[in-house]
């Protein structure tokens, strides 16, 4: 969260011309309900149950662009989804910054706690290893989405 996923996401589909397919709006519209909503009813858990079956669905699609949200790392099922049929790319930004960009949004419900900086840390931290299995890291401090796009497809580029 707060690494430039959307802005990202809608410059490559502008760039190659392909569908941007955003996994937690799909939800919502799925469920009828906002992602706060569904962690208040439902919990953390089933949250993520729902998450892996979008995914299932959204990478039945050739030729698209899929935004996921942050913790999708955490189930392998969901990455080996992913990387079936694509390339998995991963943006990091440091807390301060996650904390800067997304201050401004209550619609972030593993945030809405007391030390919103240390959350983003410890989230960080207990992620890494799972983030670090993405075919592409890229660090978007400092960077426009224009800038972190084009490196994007450089990158993808050397990959193939």
């Amino acid at each position: 969260m707060g690494t430039g996923k959307t802005e990202v996401g809608r410059e490559l589909s502008r760039l190659l011309h392909m569908k941007l397919i955003d996994v937690d709006t799909e939800i919502e519209k799925s469920q009828k309900m906002t992602i706060n909503t569904i962690f208040k009813k439902f919990g953390e858990p089933r949250f993520r149950e729902i998450e892996t079956e979008m995914i299932k669905k959204i990478s039945e699609n050739k030729n698209v662009i899929i935004s996921t949200g942050g913790g999708v790392v955490l189930k392998q099922e969901n990455m080996d989804v992913l990387r079936n049929n694509g390339v998995i790319v991963c943006l990091t930004a440091t807390p301060e910054t996650i904390l800067r960009r997304t201050s401004h949004n209550s619609d972030r419900p593993l945030l809405q706690v007391e030390n919103p900086l240390k959350k983003i840390k410890g989230l960080l931290n207990f992620r890494k290893p799972f983030y670090e299995k993405a075919d592409i890291i890229i660090n978007t401090n400092d960077k426009t989405p224009l800038q972190i796009t084009e490196e994007i497809i450089e990158r993808i580029k050397d990959e193939g």
